[in-house]
């Protein structure tokens, strides 16, 4: 990947968990298919129990769909989510989509959908006519600015993570040290 940037810098349509004026962003592109990806939520959920409030997170959809077929629908299944659940929907899909990774049809999305609050009717419409196929694609196209080519890819203040990020106390360490450089300047 070589020294990539972020592009562009998260903002107000970004989904995040974290206080806004934390010290540290970390940015995932993920992909709901990638076996990958389910491990990294992992790695970030003991992030959160670590770091606290000096962590901000955001996701943003990275669906490669020539290898995982369902991943496109499943981050159209998850914005609609979010358009009519919230913030707090969205992770709570989020988190269903990766932790069933092998059920991630129609009937499937729409169950995640209902069990996260939000009206099922809804979020089949928005699959239907494809509401949401546009913002999943920006991001999209937002990854491919950012250098990236595979998921799931890691930012770290808006500079490219390329160490292990599977290893809890290495992404943490890289966090912690961005936290405090943010802090001298």
């Amino acid at each position: 990947m070589g020294r990539e940037k972020l592009n562009p810098l998260p903002g107000p349509d970004d989904h995040y968990r974290g206080p806004a004026d934390a010290p540290v962003v970390l940015v995932e592109y993920g992909d709901y298919e990638c076996p990958r990806c389910a491990i990294a939520q992992e790695v970030v959920e003991r992030l959160f129990a670590d770091l606290g409030d000096t962590l901000r997170f955001v996701y943003r959809h990275y669906a490669i769909t020539d290898v995982h077929h369902d991943a496109g629908t499943a981050a159209e299944a998850a914005e609609s989510v979010a358009a009519h659940g919230g913030n707090d929907a969205f992770w709570d899909m989020h988190e269903m989509l990766l932790a069933n990774q092998d059920a991630l049809d129609v009937d499937d999305l729409l169950g995640y959908a209902e069990a996260a609050g939000v009206d099922v009717h809804a979020v089949a419409e928005d699959l239907a006519s494809g509401a949401y196929r546009a913002r999943v694609q920006a991001d999209f196209a937002s990854g491919l600015r950012s250098g990236i080519n595979g998921t799931p890819a890691f930012f770290i203040n808006n500079d490219c993570f390329e160490g292990d990020w599977t290893d809890a106390a290495v992404l943490g360490a890289a966090l912690r040290a961005a936290a405090y450089a943010n802090s001298r300047s």
